[in-house]
């Protein structure tokens, strides 16, 4: 089951206001505006084509929004440069969908590497901490292993291990069920809820996976590419059980449109 509920007198380390996104000109996402309490597993919900994952590189800094800000524990990563830009990236670890590891390079190697770009830490002491945060995800019997070595989930796990290494409080985590059978995927929940209790860690989750949205996210917004923004929000479970729109209740509970039910 989920984490429980933030308390609403934590603050926001996360605000996005009045986003517009953009590619060739033509809007992806318009007056996409939010925040994220500080401690909760939060959720960017939608069908192929909503945005979710372009909002995703807008918040981490990838890509800079046509308009509107996006801050980081109170600092825009939209306007800052040079050493202030490098100060919020280090706050945030980022698990791409397919992993993304090196694979070249060992899984030790792969958790070491955001600490050689971030600090200027002695080759031991990054390989130690490199090797702890493998233990924490269950994978420290296979630090001199290959990406290409080890399983699906295995990756997955290695690369929230890569997410943590400069001990963000912030971690995005694209796709993370994407390509796991469902017995992985819960394995996969379950870690990232022992990280969000143990470690404090506030997590934003990209995904489409009911199980994992009911089973790990406190609070969700819900992208529609048909207003090209925030169709919804709040607790999955509310969302499932009273939204007022179709498109919502039909994503919750996995119901076809009703223009393409068969008789």
């Amino acid at each position: 089951m989920a984490t429980a509920a933030p308390d609403p007198a934590h603050r926001p380390v996360i605000r996005v206001d009045n986003l517009r996104a953009e590619y060739a000109g033509r809007a992806v996402l318009k007056h996409v505006t939010f925040h994220v309490v500080e401690g909760e597993v939060f959720g960017i919900l939608g069908g192929s084509g909503s945005g979710k994952s372009t909002l995703m590189k807008h918040m981490i800094g990838l890509y800079p929004p046509a308009r509107g800000a996006i801050e980081i524990a109170g600092r825009d990563i939209v306007t800052a440069v040079g050493a202030e830009r490098r100060s919020i990236l280090a706050r945030i670890g980022v698990m791409y969908q397919m992993g993304a590891l090196f694979g070249s390079m060992t899984l030790l190697e792969n958790v070491r590497l955001p600490l050689e770009e971030f600090t200027q830490l002695p080759l031991p002491a990054m390989n130690r901490i490199a090797e702890l945060k493998l233990g924490l995800v269950g994978l420290g019997e296979f630090s001199d292993r290959l990406p290409n070595e080890i399983s699906g989930g295995q990756q997955k796990r290695a690369a929230i291990a890569r997410a943590m290494s400069l001990d963000p409080s912030i971690i995005f985590l694209d796709e993370p069920s994407a390509g796991l059978d469902p017995i992985t995927s819960a394995s996969l929940d379950a870690l990232v809820l022992d990280l969000a209790r143990s470690l404090r860690i506030t997590f934003v989750i990209v995904t489409h996976e009911l199980a994992s949205i009911f089973a790990v996210t406190d609070r969700v917004i819900m992208l529609d590419r048909r207003i090209k923004g925030i169709v919804a929000e709040g607790r999955p479970q509310d969302l499932r059980d009273h939204a007022d729109d179709p498109v919502v209740r039909q994503f919750f509970n996995r119901e076809m449109p009703e223009a393409q039910t068969t008789p």
